[in-house]
Protein backbone atom coordinates (compact mmCIF):
# COMPACT_ATOMS: atom_id res chain seq x y z
CA UNK A 1 0.00 0.00 0.00
CA UNK A 2 0.92 3.22 -0.12
CA UNK A 3 2.20 6.33 1.95
CA UNK A 4 -0.60 8.63 3.71
CA UNK A 5 0.15 11.69 4.11
CA UNK A 6 -1.04 13.33 7.43
CA UNK A 7 -4.11 14.73 6.02
CA UNK A 8 -5.12 11.32 5.03
CA UNK A 9 -4.19 9.73 7.54
CA UNK A 10 -6.36 11.62 9.58
CA UNK A 11 -9.23 11.26 7.12
CA UNK A 12 -8.89 7.34 7.37
CA UNK A 13 -8.54 7.43 11.32
CA UNK A 14 -12.19 9.42 11.31
CA UNK A 15 -13.52 6.74 8.91
CA UNK A 16 -11.67 4.18 11.36
CA UNK A 17 -13.20 5.51 14.38
CA UNK A 18 -16.11 3.29 14.84
CA UNK A 19 -14.16 0.22 14.31
CA UNK A 20 -11.37 0.95 16.74
CA UNK A 21 -14.61 2.14 19.10
CA UNK A 22 -15.60 -1.65 18.09
CA UNK A 23 -12.07 -3.06 18.99
CA UNK A 24 -11.86 -1.85 22.41
CA UNK A 25 -15.51 -3.42 23.51
CA UNK A 26 -14.77 -6.51 22.10
CA UNK A 27 -11.13 -6.95 23.55
CA UNK A 28 -12.45 -6.20 26.43
CA UNK A 29 -15.76 -8.89 26.28
CA UNK A 30 -12.36 -11.62 24.81
CA UNK A 31 -10.63 -10.71 28.00
CA UNK A 32 -13.74 -11.12 30.35
CA UNK A 33 -14.86 -14.73 28.79
CA UNK A 34 -11.52 -15.75 28.84
CA UNK A 35 -11.09 -15.04 32.62
CA UNK A 36 -14.60 -16.44 33.10
CA UNK A 37 -13.11 -19.87 31.38
CA UNK A 38 -9.88 -19.91 33.08
CA UNK A 39 -9.67 -23.11 36.06
CA UNK A 40 -11.47 -21.02 39.19
CA UNK A 41 -13.02 -18.25 36.58
CA UNK A 42 -15.86 -16.22 38.04
CA UNK A 43 -18.58 -16.82 35.36
CA UNK A 44 -20.18 -13.83 33.12
CA UNK A 45 -23.08 -12.81 31.78
CA UNK A 46 -21.56 -12.34 28.27
CA UNK A 47 -21.15 -16.65 28.28
CA UNK A 48 -18.82 -19.18 27.81
CA UNK A 49 -16.68 -21.02 25.14
CA UNK A 50 -19.42 -20.79 22.35
CA UNK A 51 -19.22 -16.17 22.55
CA UNK A 52 -15.54 -16.48 23.17
CA UNK A 53 -14.69 -17.74 19.80
CA UNK A 54 -17.54 -15.52 18.44
CA UNK A 55 -15.72 -12.53 20.11
CA UNK A 56 -11.91 -13.88 19.04
CA UNK A 57 -13.51 -14.57 15.15
CA UNK A 58 -15.08 -10.81 15.36
CA UNK A 59 -11.53 -9.10 16.81
CA UNK A 60 -9.55 -10.58 13.79
CA UNK A 61 -12.24 -8.72 11.76
CA UNK A 62 -11.50 -5.92 13.14
CA UNK A 63 -8.02 -6.39 13.25
CA UNK A 64 -7.85 -7.08 9.28
CA UNK A 65 -10.61 -4.18 8.63
CA UNK A 66 -7.75 -1.81 9.94
CA UNK A 67 -4.91 -3.18 8.61
CA UNK A 68 -6.49 -3.37 4.69
CA UNK A 69 -6.57 0.27 4.75
CA UNK A 70 -2.73 0.21 4.40
CA UNK A 71 -2.44 1.71 8.36
CA UNK A 72 -0.51 -0.82 10.41
CA UNK A 73 -2.05 -2.27 13.90
CA UNK A 74 0.45 -2.03 16.20
CA UNK A 75 -0.78 -3.00 19.60
CA UNK A 76 -3.90 -4.19 20.58
CA UNK A 77 -3.76 -3.47 24.21
CA UNK A 78 -3.73 -0.42 24.01
CA UNK A 79 -4.23 0.35 20.36
CA UNK A 80 -1.65 1.47 18.80
CA UNK A 81 -2.22 2.23 14.86
CA UNK A 82 1.00 3.28 12.65
CA UNK A 83 0.08 5.04 8.93
CA UNK A 84 3.52 4.74 6.61
CA UNK A 85 4.19 8.19 5.57
CA UNK A 86 7.13 10.54 4.15
CA UNK A 87 7.90 13.91 6.09
CA UNK A 88 10.56 15.86 4.44
CA UNK A 89 12.46 13.04 2.68
CA UNK A 90 12.29 10.67 5.77
CA UNK A 91 10.26 7.52 6.26
CA UNK A 92 7.77 7.82 9.36
CA UNK A 93 5.28 6.37 10.55
CA UNK A 94 2.24 8.62 11.65
CA UNK A 95 1.40 7.58 15.06
CA UNK A 96 -2.17 7.30 17.00
CA UNK A 97 -2.63 5.95 20.52
CA UNK A 98 -5.90 4.44 22.18
CA UNK A 99 -7.09 7.81 24.21
CA UNK A 100 -5.75 10.55 21.80
CA UNK A 101 -8.22 12.45 20.36
CA UNK A 102 -6.49 12.91 17.02
CA UNK A 103 -3.56 11.94 15.09
CA UNK A 104 -0.68 14.47 16.34
CA UNK A 105 2.33 12.06 16.27
CA UNK A 106 5.10 10.60 14.44
CA UNK A 107 8.18 8.62 14.55
CA UNK A 108 10.88 7.59 12.72
CA UNK A 109 11.27 4.01 11.35
CA UNK A 110 14.11 3.46 13.02
CA UNK A 111 13.39 5.08 16.35
CA UNK A 112 9.97 2.76 17.15
CA UNK A 113 7.57 4.62 19.80
CA UNK A 114 9.54 6.04 22.23
CA UNK A 115 10.71 7.93 19.52
CA UNK A 116 7.34 9.75 19.13
CA UNK A 117 7.28 13.54 18.15
CA UNK A 118 4.25 15.87 17.61
CA UNK A 119 3.48 16.56 14.04
CA UNK A 120 5.22 20.00 12.87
Amino acid sequence: MGLFTPAQARIELARLRPVLDELVVVRADMVELSAALAVGGTPTALGGLPEQKAAEARLNELMTEVQETGAELKGVAPLLVDFPADLDGVPVLLCWLEGETELGWYHRLDLGFAGRRRLP
